[in-house]
């Protein structure tokens, strides 16, 4: 089986057509790729990009927020119950390699926070700014899926080690 990049895709629980087709694009992609997608495990872009990893063969990894897996979206390969609320998000991105943030809200916002805190790159697209007043880009902003994944699969095995034939 080999070695597994781990990738996070985050954004909200609610979105419009259009952010859910970049989500499954995104999804899909990844899966193509032979990378493990972790999410949130419920609607909107979860379960947009769960459909996609889905679709294409991929495995999707949900880790939900409640104390059950009433609400999760069935296109989940695997649910982790937290009961943990809002700080499980800090196990969706600790798991990742890098994390694809898609749209969102404060939720979202959240995810990104804790992402950069914790060393992990994040690939944007039409999300948040940050702006910490250091001139510096804190999240690497993608035109499309297609970019937003390469960008993503690219530095997680530059970070963790990998080589494409190790997976």
């Amino acid at each position: 089986m080999g070695k597994k990049i781990y990738i996070g895709v985050v954004g909200s629980g609610n979105c419009d057509k259009e952010t859910a087709d970049i989500a499954e694009r995104v999804g899909q992609l990844l899966a193509k790729e032979g990378a493990v997608v972790i999410c949130g495990g419920y609607g909107g872009v979860m379960e947009a990009c769960s459909r996609g990893a889905a679709s294409a063969g991929g495995m999707v990894i949900g880790v939900l927020s409640e104390e059950d897996r009433r609400g999760a979206n069935p296109y989940l390969s695997a649910s982790l119950v937290t009961g943990m609320g809002q700080a499980r998000n800090a196990i969706i991105v600790g798991s990742s390699h890098a994390v694809i943030a898609i749209s969102g809200g404060y939720g979202t916002l959240s995810e990104i926070a804790l992402a950069l805190k914790m060393n992990r790159p994040v690939i944007g697209i039409n999300t948040w700014k940050i702006d910490q007043g250091d001139g510096k880009e804190h999240i690497i902003c993608a035109d499309n899926p297609e970019e937003a994944v390469k960008i993503a699969l690219e530095i997680s095995r530059e970070i963790s080690g990998f080589v494409e034939n190790d997976f």
